[in-house]
């Protein structure tokens, strides 16, 4: 299957021209070249990252690999990954100030993942024993419902216990809140908006410290699209 986007390299490349000071933020910020950077040419990209050519004001040419973290999985995504990693390299070099974020969210998917992921332990992990009863539902229907999970515990001998899952749990979520909190420090502004994020990620984890990353981003581009 061919690269939807190494097959538009040609004009991307050629659009990129009228745009040399993004060329060299990209080579000084993600390319990590240290020096008096003068000129930068895209010479290719795909959906794993582009190929930067620039020149030294020694006079010295080189060539640097550019990756996209993840991948871009289409060539719509191409825009506004540039403009965000465009704003990320200027921040990251003093060209362009920090995008604060001065309201709070919960995500939407928050109440879907965390159904999902407490579905999943009390089904797989600890199902109740085989014969019991809930409530009217009858014994047989139960463990028909809970045959699959008990399968599953008898094939893999995985199991886990409520206390041990609560422990896996806080200890990942607490290395989460210490991620959202150093997010929290460079682009939230306000003591409760801080605290709201810190707080709700040490109880829904991945989902929240996620999306506020998607509106720094967001944020970031808008910034862009102002400038230019």
């Amino acid at each position: 299957m061919s690269d939807p986007v190494a097959s538009k390299s040609g004009f991307l490349c050629m659009y990129m021209k009228n745009h040399p000071d993004t060329l060299v933020a990209y080579v000084k910020y993600f390319g990590k070249v240290e020096g008096n950077v003068l000129t930068a040419e895209m010479s290719g990209i795909d959906s794993k990252g582009m190929t930067l050519v620039y020149k030294l004001k020694s006079g010295q040419s080189n060539t640097t690999r550019v990756l996209f973290e993840p991948p871009l999985s289409g060539y719509e995504e191409v825009k506004p990954r540039l403009l965000s990693m465009k704003a990320e390299a200027q921040e990251g070099l003093g060209m362009l100030k920090a995008p604060q974020i001065t309201t709070f969210q919960i995500p939407r998917t928050t109440a879907a993942i965390t159904g999902i992921a407490l579905f999943a332990y009390f089904y797989f992990f600890s199902p109740p024993p085989p014969d019991t009863t809930f409530l009217s539902i009858p014994v047989a229907t139960m463990d028909a419902f809970f045959s699959p999970a008990h399968a599953f515990r008898n094939a893999t001998g995985l199991g886990l216990s409520f206390r041990t899952a609560c422990t896996i749990l806080c200890a990942i979520h607490g290395a989460e809140t210490l991620y959202t909190w150093s997010l929290c420090r460079q682009y939230v502004k306000g003591a409760i908006v801080t605290a709201a994020y810190v707080g709700c990620t040490m109880i829904f984890g991945y989902p929240m410290w996620t999306d506020l990353k998607r509106r720094v981003q967001q944020k970031r581009i808008e910034s862009v699209m102002k400038v230019e």
